[in-house]
C-alpha cells in the first residue's frame, strides 16, 4: 500500500501519566510548525466506550469535541497544541474498539470467518489510523498509545503498530518512547534502568524506537551527559535520538524545549521539511513567563477541588485570558460544599464551571446570589448558568426555586430536563453534545463581547431552562440573552444591572487556545481587572 502520508506512534514507559500527550502534541506543533499538515488520535486501553461515565476525579475532566464525542482530556491538549478540531474517532477505547467488532459479527460482515485478535482486532485499529489520515488529508498523522508498555490490556495496540509498517512501509512510520529517568538523591545520580526495562519490553513486542524522550528532574538534568549515551548504548537507538526533556513551569514550553533538546536530529530524518517557524510559541512562552504589574483572583467554585485536571480546559481557558491581558491570575479553589460570603469576597472574579449531582450545588447558587446582588463579576457554564437562573428565580421570589436534577417540585422547576431526555440519566452518550448555534439578543452584554448576533459552542447538558418561570427569573435580576434558533432552548443569559454577570449553557471552554482567548474568560478577566 503506498502513502502519502507518515505516521508517527508515541508510547510511554516506567509510569503513567509521563507525559506522552504532551509530548506528542508538542511534535505535532513542531511538525505543524514547519508547515505540515497533521493530525493526531489517541488508542486507550480502557474498556470504557467512551469518557462520558468516567469519574471525574479519577479520568480527569470529559473533553467534548465540535461533534459530540465525550473523549479523554488528552484530545483538549492536542486541539489547544494544534488548533485543530479533532473528531469522535480521534479516540479509539479498547471497549469502542470490541463494541464495533462485536456489532460487525453479529451483522454478519465477517462471513462466517473466526474472529480473532490477529488479524481482525489489529486490523481495525489500523483501519482507523488510514481513515483519520485521510479524514484530515494529513501529511503527518500522530498516535498515542495510552497506558504504559507491557500493560496486558493495551497489547493489541502495541501489536496493530508493530505491524503497520508492513501496510504503509517502514520508512512512512515513526516510533516515538517517552519515559522516566529517576534521579536518587542518596547517591546523586539518575537511574536508566527503569528507562532501559521499559525499551526491553517494547523491544519484545518487535518494535525498535527510533526516537527516545527522557523525561527527568529540571534542577538536576544539568547533570546528565551520561544519560543519552547510556540509553543509547543499551537500546539501540543513536545517541541524537535520546531526547533530554525536563519537567517545564507551563506544558507550552514543552515544543520550545523539544526543540533545545534535539527532537529535529530524528524528525528530520523521518521528514525532512526545513527549519520550524516557533515565533507563535516563542512569544507564547514570553507572555506565560512576563512579570505581571497586576494579579486578579478568580474564585472557582467546585466540589472536585482535590483533581485538578477535572476542570482543566477551564483552568486553561483563564490562563489564556490572563496572558492576553498581560496580568497574573490566582486561581482560588473555593469548595462548593462549604462555600461562604468570606470566599466571595475574598476574590475578583467568580466562575462557576459545569458538573452534575446535587452535591455542592447550595455553594453555587449561592456564589451566583452573591454576584448578582453585589456587581461581581461572574461567568457561569452549563451548571453555572442553571444555578444562576435558580438564584435569580429566588430572588424574584420563588422561594424553593431547583432544578428538577435536584428533585425540583413542579411549580419550582425553574431548570427542567430536555424534551426527550427523560429516562436517560444514567446512559452515556445521550446527552446533547457537540456544536450547537444560538441566536443572541441585538444589543445585549453577550452580543458584545463575541462581537456578533451568531455563535456556535459545544455543549454537553440534559437540563434546560424552565421559560414558564422568565417572570419571576427577570425580577431576580437576569435577562436571557441568547436562544437556540428555534427559541426553545435558553443558550446565555446575563446580569441585567451587573457590569459583567454571563452565563451559558454551552462549554466555551474547548474553544479556548492558549494564544487566542475565549471572548468569555478574556471578559470575566479584563471585568476582574476593574
Amino acid at each position: 500500500m503506498k502513502t502519502k502520508t507518515k505516521y508517527i506512534f508515541v508510547t510511554g514507559g516506567v509510569i503513567s501519566g509521563v507525559g506522552k500527550g504532551i509530548m506528542a502534541a508538542s511534535i505535532g506543533a513542531i511538525l505543524k510548525a514547519k508547515g505540515l499538515k497533521v493530525s493526531m488520535q489517541k488508542c486507550d486501553p480502557y474498556f470504557n466506550v467512551d469518557a462520558g461515565l468516567l469519574n471525574p476525579r479519577e479520568h480527569g475532566e470529559c473533553y467534548v469535541t465540535h461533534d459530540g464525542a465525550e473523549t479523554d482530556l488528552d484530545l483538549g491538549h492536542y486541539e489547544r497544541f494544534l488548533d485543530v478540531e479533532m473528531t469522535g474517532d480521534s479516540i479509539w477505547t479498547s471497549g469502542k474498539l470490541y463494541k464495533r467488532m462485536i456489532d460487525d459479527e453479529r451483522a454478519g460482515k465477517f462471513g462466517g470467518k473466526t474472529v480473532q485478535l490477529v488479524p481482525h482486532v489489529t486490523g481495525l485499529v489500523q483501519q482507523t489510523f488510514i481513515e483519520n489520515a485521510k479524514h484530515f488529508d494529513s501529511d503527518v498523522h500522530i498516535v498515542e498509545i495510552g497506558g504504559t508498555v507491557g500493560d496486558l490490556e493495551g497489547s493489541h495496540f502495541i501489536e496493530a503498530i508493530r505491524e503497520f509498517p508492513s501496510k504503509v512501509g517502514r520508512e512512512n512510520c515513526l516510533f516515538v518512547h517517552v519515559c522516566y529517568v529517576p534521579w536518587l538523591s542518596t547517591s546523586e545520580e539518575f537511574k536508566t534502568k527503569p528507562a532501559q526495562n521499559s525499551l526491553r519490553d517494547l523491544r519484545e513486542f518487535g518494535i525498535i524506537p527510533d526516537m527516545v524522550v527522557a523525561r527527568m528532574d529540571v534542577d538536576k538534568v544539568i547533570k546528565a551527559p551520561h544519560v543519552a549515551k547510556k540509553l543509547a548504548t543499551f537500546c539501540g537507538v543513536a545517541e541524537d535520538a535520546v531526547v533530554l526533556m525536563p519537567d517545564a513551569k507551563s506544558v507550552y514550553e514543552v515544543p520550545l524545549n523539544a526543540v533545545k533538546g534535539g527532537v529535529l536530529a530524528p524528525l528530520e530524518r523521518f521528514i525532512d521539511h526545513g527549519d520550524p517557524d516557533m515565533t507563535e510559541w516563542e512569544k507564547l512562552v514570553k507572555s506565560i513567563e512576563a512579570k505581571p504589574k497586576k494579579t486578579v483572583k478568580i474564585g472557582l467554585v467546585a466540589k472536585y477541588i482535590d483533581n485538578t485536571d477535572t476542570y482543566l480546559s477551564v483552568t486553561e481557558a483563564l490562563k489564556a485570558a490572563a496572558w492576553k491581558n498581560g496580568v497574573g491570575l490566582d486561581t482560588v479553589w473555593i469548595n462548593a460544599e462549604e462555600a461562604s460570603v468570606r470566599d466571595f469576597e475574598q476574590v475578583d472574579g467568580i466562575l462557576v464551571p459545569g458538573g452534575f449531582g446535587v452535591r455542592g450545588v447550595e455553594g453555587k447558587v449561592a456564589a451566583a446570589e452573591y454576584c448578582l446582588k453585589n456587581n461581581k463579576p461572574y461567568l457561569g457554564i452549563c451548571l453555572g448558568l442553571q444555578t444562576a437562573v435558580i438564584a435569580a428565580a429566588r430572588i424574584g421570589g420563588l422561594d424553593g426555586a431547583n432544578s428538577e436534577e435536584f428533585d425540583a417540585p413542579e411549580g419550582k422547576n425553574v431548570v427542567y430536563i430536555m424534551e426527550g431526555q427523560k429516562g436517560k440519566e444514567s446512559t452515556g452518550g445521550t446527552m446533547r453534545l457537540g456544536d450547537y448555534p444560538a441566536k443572541l439578543t441585538k444589543g445585549s452584554k453577550i452580543a458584545e463581547i463575541y462581537g456578533s448576533e451568531k455563535v456556535v459552542e459545544r455543549h454537553r447538558h440534559r437540563y434546560e431552562v424552565n421559560q414558564k418561570f422568565m417572570k419571576q427569573i427577570n425580577a431576580g435580576g437576569l435577562t436571557v440573552s441568547g436562544l437556540s434558533p428555534d427559541g426553545k432552548l435558553v443558550e446565555f443569559v446575563e446580569g441585567t444591572e451587573c457590569d459583567y454577570f454571563v452565563a451559558t449553557q454551552a462549554h466555551p471552554e474547548f474553544r479556548s487556545r492558549p494564544y487566542r482567548a475565549h471572548p468569555l474568560f478574556d471578559g470575566l478577566i479584563k471585568a476582574a481587572s476593574k
